[in-house]
């Protein structure tokens, strides 16, 4: 990927959602010294909490680029948008998107960005073409996040297990899979973008063979339960061939955010459906541990809830901003 000029002046038009913001809150959590604040339109009521800066304010502290902090259903660049964008551009930000929408394929923007020397990254869409998934066995180790849902922790609980290891002395590298995580990563696939045959095949280009105790942290992406966004997911499960997996789950949601006709399952039920599904390329796969978005629980309901589902499921229950993830690190290295 292009290298960044950071620090980032997060952009989130005209969002309603808060989970439509993902981009930003992941910016603004794992990279905070990158981020200088925030711009948006004034219909916009999601605010990710940092300094309200335009453009050109942004660039006067010294800001490198615009970073579209939105990830919304269809990934679509909305006209409106686009006086926001050429104002960064006028001021001398690159613009850096994570949308299915090319910015390039705006010939304003282009235009602009050549008038003023700017770069326009699309960090969503790669030139390079993959292979086919083979399903060979490679060295290493592996643990993928996988989700009940979407925009619930998958790519927080993957940093998080990732600096966790690093602090028990593992060797292991976060493996990107979404416009965030390669933000903050500064390599990785997007994985939603690859056309589906190859789907496989890239997330084994992400995790090459490896030494045999290194671990690969695979960013989980959508949800098998998802009626759109399963066969990435699916792909990306075969593909990275994980020996363990970390289930991912929001206790607030009872169905598919934004599909109200498709309940959510037990977690048990999702468990052993993502096991069913992954044991095609690695029959000794486990479940190593249920990370839990409990920001909507109290301490004590959290703690009871930590253990009904220990309990339920026999694996450690973590929520990686509320305690960390040792306990599933523990379960992964054997101690």
């Amino acid at each position: 990927m292009p290298q960044l000029r950071k620090p980032y002046l997060l952009y989130l038009g005209d969002a309603q959602h808060p989970t439509d913001a993902k981009t930003a809150c992941g910016l603004r959590d794992w990279c905070p010294a990158d981020v200088v604040g925030e711009w948006s339109l004034p219909a916009a009521t999601v605010s990710v909490g940092l300094t309200r800066l335009s453009p050109a304010d942004a660039a006067a502290r010294g800001a490198g680029s615009l970073v579209i902090g939105i990830a919304s259903v269809g990934g679509r660049v909305p006209d409106s948008w686009l006086p926001d964008l050429e104002a960064a551009i006028v001021s001398g930000l690159d613009i850096v998107s994570g949308m299915h929408t090319r910015l390039t394929s705006f010939p304003s923007l282009v235009a602009a960005a050549a008038r003023h020397g700017v770069s326009l990254h699309d960090v969503r869409h790669s030139t390079t073409t993959f292979p086919a998934g083979t399903g060979i066995k490679r060295s290493g180790l592996r643990v993928a996040t996988v989700g009940t849902d979407c925009a619930l922790g998958k790519k927080y609980t993957a940093l998080a297990l990732t600096n966790a290891l690093h602090a028990r002395g593992q060797k292991a590298t976060f493996r990107a899979t979404g416009q965030t995580g390669i933000m903050i990563a500064g390599q990785g696939i997007a994985i939603d973008a690859v056309v589906a045959d190859f789907i496989a095949g890239a997330a084994e280009v992400l995790s090459p063979a490896n030494d045999s105790d290194h671990w690969d942290v695979i960013e989980g992406q959508g949800s098998l339960f998802h009626p759109a966004y399963a066969g990435v997911t699916l792909g990306l499960l075969h593909g990275s061939q994980p020996d363990f997996l970390v289930l991912c789950h929001d206790p607030t949601r009872k169905t598919i955010e934004y599909r109200p006709g498709f309940p959510i399952p037990a977690l048990s039920v999702a468990a052993e459906q993502y096991l069913v599904n992954a044991r095609i390329t690695n029959r000794q796969v486990q479940l190593a541990g249920v990370s839990i978005n409990s920001s909507s629980l109290g301490d004590e309901e959290w703690a009871r809830y930590r253990e009904q589902v220990g309990q339920e499921l026999g694996v450690p229950v973590c929520d990686p901003l509320r305690g960390g993830m040792d306990p599933i690190v523990s379960r992964l290295i054997g101690v």
